[in-house]
C-alpha cells in the first residue's frame, strides 16, 4: 500500500470516529483495522501514525492508539490559531503574488466550482487542500507557510468532515471566491478578512454537522 492508500486509509479511520463509532477514549487495534479495511498491519500503523499527527487519536507507548478526548474549548483555540494564521497568508498573498501566481489562483478556483457541483464531497476537499496551500505559498513568507500547514495537519479530519454537510462544498466554493477577488486585486485587508470569515464558517459548518448528527463535538473528536 503506498502512501496516497495510507491517506485513505487513515481518511477511512477518521469518518469512523466522526460517525461516532469509534467514540473517544476508544483503543485502535491494529489487527482488528487491518481486517476491517483488507490490509496488512504497515499501512495501519502509517495511517494512525498521521492520525497522531493531527491530534485526532493519542498513541500511548506499549498501550497503543486511542481516540483523543479533546474539550471544545480546545477545539476553539485551534480554529482561532487557524484563522489568523490563514489570514494572514492570505494578506501576504494579495501583497506578494506575482501576476502569473494570482492567475494560476484565480484559474483553480474556477476549475474547483466544477467539482463542489459535482457533490463529490471528498475531491473538494482534496482540490480545497490545494487551495489553500497555492494561498501559503503566495504569501512568500517560508516560516509562516510551515506553521500554516502544521497547525492545518492537526485540523485537518475536521475541516475535511464539514464537507459531508450537504450542500456545504458549494458555500466553501462561494467563500473562496471572495478570497481569491481580493487577492487578485491586491486588497490586503478585504483578503484578511475574508479568510478569516471562511475559516470561521468551517468551524461553525463542523459545529453544525455534528449536531445533524446528534453528536457533540468533543464527542466527535
Amino acid at each position: 500500500m503506498n502512501g496516497t492508500a495510507a491517506d485513505m486509509l487513515a481518511q477511512g479511520i477518521a469518518d469512523a470516529i466522526f460517525s461516532g463509532e469509534f467514540a473517544p477514549g476508544t483503543r485502535l487495534d491494529e489487527q482488528q483495522l487491518a481486517q476491517r479495511f483488507s490490509v496488512s498491519r504497515t499501512p495501519v500503523r502509517e495511517a494512525l501514525r498521521q492520525l497522531a499527527n493531527t491530534g485526532l487519536i493519542d498513541v500511548k507507548p506499549r498501550r497503543g492508539a486511542f481516540v483523543t478526548r479533546i474539550s471544545p474549548e480546545q477545539l476553539e483555540e485551534m480554529f482561532v490559531a487557524m484563522g489568523e494564521l490563514e489570514a494572514t497568508c492570505a494578506r501576504l498573498a494579495s501583497l506578494s503574488m506575482s501576476p502569473t501566481e494570482r492567475r494560476r489562483l484565480q484559474a483553480f478556483h474556477e476549475k474547483m466550482g466544477d467539482v463542489a457541483r459535482s457533490g463529490n464531497a471528498m475531491a473538494f476537499a482534496e482540490a480545497n487542500h490545494a487551495f489553500h496551500t497555492m494561498i501559503y505559498g503566495g504569501a512568500h513568507n517560508v516560516v509562516l507557510a510551515e506553521m500554516t500547514a502544521a497547525m492545518r495537519r492537526r485540523l485537518m479530519p475536521y475541516r475535511r468532515a464539514q464537507f459531508l454537510l450537504e450542500g456545504r462544498p458549494m458555500r466553501s466554493h462561494a467563500e473562496h471566491g471572495v478570497v481569491v477577488a481580493a487577492i487578485v486585486q491586491g486588497n490586503a485587508r478585504e483578503a484578511h478578512d475574508a479568510m478569516l470569515h471562511h475559516v470561521t464558517l468551517v468551524e461553525a459548518s463542523f459545529e453544525e454537522l455534528c449536531a445533524e448528527r446528534e453528536i457533540a463535538p468533543v464527542a466527535a473528536l
